[in-house]
């Protein structure tokens, strides 16, 4: 379980395949404190530490994974949201994520506004997922709100200290982004879908 309020921004420095498999080593400020088998969010994606190398570890995405997020996307040098599962005490700062993604989008425009910034993100719609205005959104494993819900759109608004510590600094039109929609509004459209 996961808050959405991003810790670190790792930098790719490997990829290796094996098989359906890839493995990616993230070097980041906080692998000191990591351990093996624990979870970590990368970009929104929750991944299973299983080796640790001085301030470089890495994880592995199995094929599902793959097919189903941006990693499949990722290049060394790329910038990825970190962030460690929750403790149970700490403040919910963000909102519930579960670090499972649902599904991507493209980032159809970005568009400053006297010192912030309004992300648009377009994405499919016939896999029954929603924005509600106002509601939670997790873009690249960032807590969100939504502003300007469509259909299958929807835009978030930036702040300066996201827009630095977090990876919206380098997205721009035609990147692909994770998406996890809010866990509360999932559950409630599935028991609509069941009582028609």
């Amino acid at each position: 379980m996961f808050t959405g309020i991003i810790e670190d921004i790792g930098v790719i420095s490997n990829l290796k395949a094996e098989l359906d498999n890839l493995h990616i080593s993230i070097k980041s400020k906080i692998t000191s404190e990591l351990k093996i088998d624990q979870s970590v969010a990368h970009n929104g994606v929750c991944l299973t530490v299983v080796n640790i190398n001085g301030d470089e570890y890495t994880v592995t995405a199995i094929k599902e994974t793959l097919d189903k997020t941006s990693l499949n996307n990722l290049q060394i040098g790329d910038k990825v949201n970190l962030e460690r599962a929750m403790k149970l005490g700490d403040r919910l700062d963000g909102h519930i994520v579960q670090g499972h993604v649902d599904q991507t989008a493209i980032c159809t425009n970005v568009k400053e506004e006297n010192g912030s910034w309004v992300f648009t993100f377009e994405y499919d719609s016939t896999l029954n997922n929603i924005t509600i205005e106002k509601g939670s959104v997790t873009v690249n494993g960032t807590s969100l709100t939504v502003v300007n819900s469509q259909k299958n759109t929807f835009s978030v608004a930036i702040i300066p200290y996201t827009y630095e510590h977090t990876n919206f600094h380098t997205l721009k039109k035609g990147t692909i982004v994770n998406l996890e929609f809010d866990v509360l509004g999932k559950y409630v459209a599935k028991l609509i879908e069941l009582n028609k």
